[in-house]
């Protein structure tokens, strides 16, 4: 049986929602074993299913607090539950809660895989025939030029896990040309060039990001993060821009009646709960960050996301892609 542990504390709309979602997909997945850790007040007044552990732990981590004060707080329900994963006690930990010290629990506590220097956090977004992988999307904000490389190697084999069979890398840039951006820049073109040959398409833009001209998009958090929530705000304004004008008058409305099942295909795929988690790619285990703002749906699809990745055994997969990559490193190739 499949064993995921569930921070109850992590997020925005802790720990209500985060009970819901649990609870929700323990009925639907009696194959997998919930472990839920939370306070005691947590549990009371809920009935866990058969499929369901509580595990009580007298602490919990605020939406901002410091990476360095998570790992100090060994007893709070994210700290523990990255320890079950550690422990080798469930096979996946979930949770909601800041993306810093999540970061810093994963790497130091779960631990990297042998080879990672700093693992990555790997984002599905939408483009117009499906999605692509932006990683790093925020846990990272300054890295060296092999460090891109290894989000990239990293974000192939997730993009693989996520049905991509031959994905195409870019590296986020200012410009298409070679020589565009910073010296990490051009030294991280030149690693994915070698390593990757046709299946690296060289710079890319901004505006590429959802048009899929890649399946992987390679960059430092920093600016991984700044694309991915300016993509965000983009896709509320056109949803905003739609519901404003419908209102507008009888015709819209009956143009927007006439176009709804358009309009709830366009929801469902610019909607990131239905992405529900992401995972924590290069570290020893399988540890996905929901978005803070998670509520119960978004949370039943990230213990979804966690339950492929153990099925999968991602870890195992991106271990071997990256001793591949040392073992050509170390051969001079």
């Amino acid at each position: 049986m499949k064993k995921i542990a569930i921070d109850l504390m992590g997020g925005d709309f802790a720990p209500a929602k985060i009970v819901a979602g649990a609870l929700a997909f323990a009925k639907d997945n009696p194959d997998v074993e919930l472990y839920l850790v939370g306070i005691e007040k947590n549990f009371k007044e809920i009935s866990l299913p058969s499929n369901c552990r509580k595990v009580v732990v007298e602490d919990y981590l605020p939406m901002d607090v410091k990476p360095t004060e998570a790992i100090r707080r060994k007893n709070s329900t994210m700290y523990q539950s990255c320890k079950l994963v550690r422990d080798n006690v469930v096979d996946a930990v979930v949770s909601a809660g800041n993306t810093g010290a999540l970061l810093a629990c994963a790497t130091f506590v779960v631990g990297r895989i042998k080879g990672i220097e700093r693992p990555t956090l790997a984002v599905p977004i939408p483009t117009k025939d499906g999605f692509c992988i932006l990683a790093d999307a925020g846990a990272n904000i300054d890295v060296k030029p092999f460090t891109l490389l290894q989000f990239a190697i990293m974000g192939v084999e997730y993009a693989k896990f996520m049905g991509i069979k031959n994905p195409k890398v870019g590296l986020l840039n200012v410009g298409t040309e070679e020589n565009k951006g910073t010296k990490k820049e051009q030294e991280a073109f030149r690693l994915l060039r070698e390593k990757f040959g046709e299946s690296f398409k060289g710079n890319i833009e901004g505006n590429d990001i959802n048009m899929g001209k890649v399946d992987v998009v390679v960059a430092d958090g920093f600016h991984g993060n700044i694309a991915m929530k300016t993509m965000e705000g983009s896709a509320k304004l056109i949803i905003e821009i739609l519901k404003s004008n419908i209102k507008k008058n009888v015709i819209s409305a009956l143009g927007a009646l006439l176009m709804k099942p358009v309009f709830n295909k366009l929801k469902e795929k610019l909607d990131p709960r239905k992405y529900g988690g992401t995972f924590f790619v290069g570290v020893n285990g399988i540890v996905v960050k929901a978005h803070g703002n998670s509520d119960e749906v978004a949370i039943y699809h990230a213990l979804k996301v966690a339950k492929q990745g153990i099925e999968i055994s991602l870890t195992s997969k991106i271990e071997e892609a990256i001793k591949d990559v040392w073992n050509s490193r170390d051969s001079g190739n």
